[in-house]
């Protein structure tokens, strides 16, 4: 077939030669993926996520922020008989319209309201603290647990032992044996409390180790930790999310629990506040000062359970699809 003819081109503009570029070949046309994009795209994409956020970084924000703004004395009104156990209705009655006052008025006169969200910044704290420093040994510790055979069989034994040993009972022990103080709780739940995370990453590390491209790297002579930070752990992310989402929450629980039987730190935290009002729970009129502490601890604990285990199922990559 006579091609000029037909479609009324010379032979130069029917055929040209291609140039031919190896890294030009090599390159696919896709659009780019960005894994934290995709993980934020999947968490917001379902509107409760948003809804639940929102709520924890209200949370959050006004504990630090409200305290830092008002001037809080718990014992400004020691001396006011008139100014103790007051229903919300009384203390608006009595000291007029004002927000300290909307949760009603505690055993010393002092703002429940007030006293809730001091205690909530204490007690957030603590947890933020403990979640960081455990995790974050934990992690480590768990990586090259679970990598290198010599560390397992030492770090083995140690689990063991140590983690037959109920936590709670450990963390009594060492509340006990120092004054109750802020940094006397963050030492006692950190003390042993990354060895449990450290043998679930150990867990992990032992199902992936031993894939192609680690042995590889180990024939290269690449490093134990190099191999275990850089090939292992950004594969875990969302198991490090999910484990981060019900530690963080535990810390809490343990706070209020050890404040609540008598032996949390002498800081008003949440738990000191929900121990100190024990008996308002049964008393009527008073049961403000009981149950307010008690929903505000429920409510940081659940939003921050809620989001971590959310933001951990949008950190699988198998969700990206």
């Amino acid at each position: 077939m006579d091609f000029t003819e037909k479609y009324g081109l010379s032979n130069e503009e029917l055929f040209a030669p291609v140039d031919h570029n190896d890294l030009e070949s090599e390159k696919i046309t896709a659009p780019r993926y960005s894994y934290w994009k995709s993980v934020f795209r999947v968490f917001f994409r379902n509107k409760v996520n948003i809804f639940v956020l929102a709520l924890l970084l209200f949370v959050i924000a006004f504990a630090y922020i409200y305290p830092s703004v008002t001037h809080y004395d718990p014992f400004a009104n020691l001396l006011d008989p008139n100014s103790k156990h007051l229903s919300p209705s009384q203390a608006l009655s009595y000291f007029g319209a004002d927000l300290k006052w909307i949760l009603g008025a505690g055993a010393s006169g002092e703002p429940t309201f007030d006293a809730i969200w001091n205690g909530s910044r204490i007690s957030i704290s603590l947890a933020l603290i403990c979640g960081a420093i455990n995790m974050t040994v934990g992690v480590l510790i768990g990586a090259v647990w679970g990598f290198s055979k010599r560390v397992d069989v030492i770090m083995t034994e140690v689990y063991n032992i140590v983690g037959n040993v109920p936590l709670i009972l450990i963390i009594s022990v060492m509340a006990m044996l120092f004054s109750p103080t802020f940094w006397t709780m963050v030492f006692a739940l950190t003390v042993v409390g990354w060895l449990s995370i450290a043998f679930f990453i150990r867990t992990q590390v032992i199902i992936i180790r031993d894939r192609e491209y680690n042995l590889a790297s180990k024939c290269l002579g690449t490093s134990t930790i190099k191999i275990a930070l850089k090939n292992i752990l950004p594969f875990m992310t969302s198991v490090i999310v999910t484990l981060l989402a019900t530690e963080i929450p535990s810390y809490i629980s343990y706070e209020v629990f050890l404040a609540y039987i008598g032996m949390g730190m002498s800081e008003m935290s949440l738990g000191r506040l929900i121990y100190a009002a024990e008996s308002a729970m049964v008393t009527p009129g008073w049961e403000f000062e009981f149950w307010s502490p008690v929903a505000i601890a429920s409510i940081i604990t659940v939003v921050l359970y809620v989001v971590g285990q959310n933001l951990g199922d949008a950190s699988d990559p198998r969700t990206h699809m």
